[in-house]
């Protein structure tokens, strides 16, 4: 069961979506935390985020922007949010955020276990505040290992993980961070996941808990899902690596007069190919024989089709590989996505009015619910947009809302700020 909200303490917004009722107190700055709290407001949950006076979450400066502290990384991971500036470092500060948690569902923040701790808002604290609440530490290490502590950004884990050093084993020539902050959006995920099923678990068991995500062993599960490959077994049965994800011909095929993606994988595609381009003898090569075979002979497979695929035009071969269902797409551009007749289609980056930024392009929540809808996205919020408001909720009257602004434990952001 849903834990009630204490005498005093702030009500839930209306939110429609899965998560509707559900309220979440989000400490998290930069991409992380605020990509996995944003999955959580866009499926209805109420997201108060927290921020520091010093200028708020680091995003909102990064990248073009019509507004001061209003960039669009910012804007593309904290929708859906509501924004409450203050000084924990302040007594008044801090009793101000142990009301917001007095009526929380969920805690979640991306300090350092020596910071959050110095806060007073470790676990143990928070759940005495708050019990059944579901609290949650993203960092960039586990606390049992010797990395504890450390800080981390998406660039190290890739080169942790060994993400990097299989971009130049695939033909990269020296390792290469991928252009994502694939580190950070991965164990943001595993956030979001975590904190839905101990919402579930709790639902039947009247009980919080705490969760801690790490992103450097989360990162290097996935990795090794992959890659662990021969070294899998006990004694090995071969080197780590899965061979196709490494081939240097796994990349867009050159046509004659562009750029296609095509994967030919399955015996029937393969089947169905070689008669289409009448290379049915190579039906005869022990090296397409089946998929374990392509894959032992992978780059000989992928030089045969790139020095195929080079002859005709790509409107030709899409239409080809249409024709006979193998799994083919035009090459997009990140400016290309954006005007994709499927993307369009579906609509999944429609535009918004916000406040002061003017009409925004936002991607909309890509999975579609036949109950429990999530209702509409709003725009990501002022710094401090909503500190008075929440205030109010958490029980505080004008006059102390007054002091809190004047002493600087507190502050808000006025329409006309941003204009």
């Amino acid at each position: 069961m849903t834990p009630e909200n204490p005498p005093g303490t702030q009500s839930t917004v209306q939110r429609s979506g899965p998560l509707a009722g559900v309220r979440v107190i989000d400490l998290s700055a930069v991409l992380m935390g605020p990509y996995a709290t944003q999955i959580l407001a866009d499926h209805g949950a109420d997201v108060i985020k927290v921020e520091s006076p010093d200028g708020g979450d680091s995003t909102r400066q990064i990248g073009p922007a019509r507004h001061r502290g209003m960039g669009p990384l910012f804007l593309n991971l904290n929708r859906s949010k509501r924004s409450v500036v203050l000084d924990l470092k302040q007594p008044d500060g801090l009793e101000a955020m142990q009301r917001l948690l007095a009526g929380a569902d969920v805690f979640m923040h991306n300090l350092r276990p020596a910071s959050i701790d110095g806060l007073g808002l470790g676990y143990e604290s928070v759940e005495a505040i708050r019990p059944g609440i579901i609290w949650c530490g993203m960092y960039g290490y586990g606390e049992s290992g010797p990395y504890a502590g450390r800080p981390a950004y998406d660039d190290l884990i890739q080169g942790a993980v060994g993400i990097a050093d299989l971009q130049a084993r695939a033909g990269q020539g020296e390792p290469r961070y991928v252009p994502l902050v694939i580190a950070d959006r991965m164990a943001g995920l595993h956030a979001v996941h975590s904190i839905s099923m101990a919402l579930f678990a709790r639902e039947k068991t009247g009980r919080g808990c705490r969760i801690d995500v790490p992103m450097f062993e989360t990162l290097a599960s996935v990795v090794l899902s992959d890659h662990l490959y021969g070294q899998t077994f006990e004694p090995p049965e071969g080197e780590t690596g899965y061979v196709r994800l490494l081939s240097p011909g796994r990349r867009p095929y050159a046509t004659r007069d562009g750029y296609i993606c095509a994967l030919v994988y399955n015996d029937g595609q393969w089947r169905r190919f070689l008669a289409a381009i009448e290379r049915d003898d190579l039906l005869q090569d022990a090296r397409f024989a089946d998929l374990a075979s392509r894959t032992h002979h992978i780059d000989h497979v992928y030089a045969f089709l790139g020095d195929t695929l080079a002859g005709r035009g790509s409107a030709e071969w899409l239409a080809l590989f249409d024709a006979i269902d193998v799994p083919a797409t035009p090459l997009n551009s990140v400016d290309s996505l954006l005007d994709d007749p499927h993307i369009r289609a579906v609509g999944l980056v429609p535009s918004a009015e916000h406040p002061s930024e003017g009409t925004l392009r936002m991607p909309r929540v890509p999975v579609d619910w036949s109950d429990h809808r999530p209702g509409a996205i709003t725009p990501a919020p002022r710094l401090g947009e909503h500190t008075e408001a929440v205030l109010q909720e958490c029980g505080y009257g004008a006059q102390r809302i007054a002091a809190l602004l004047q002493s600087g434990a507190a502050w808000t952001s006025a329409p006309e700020e941003t204009s």
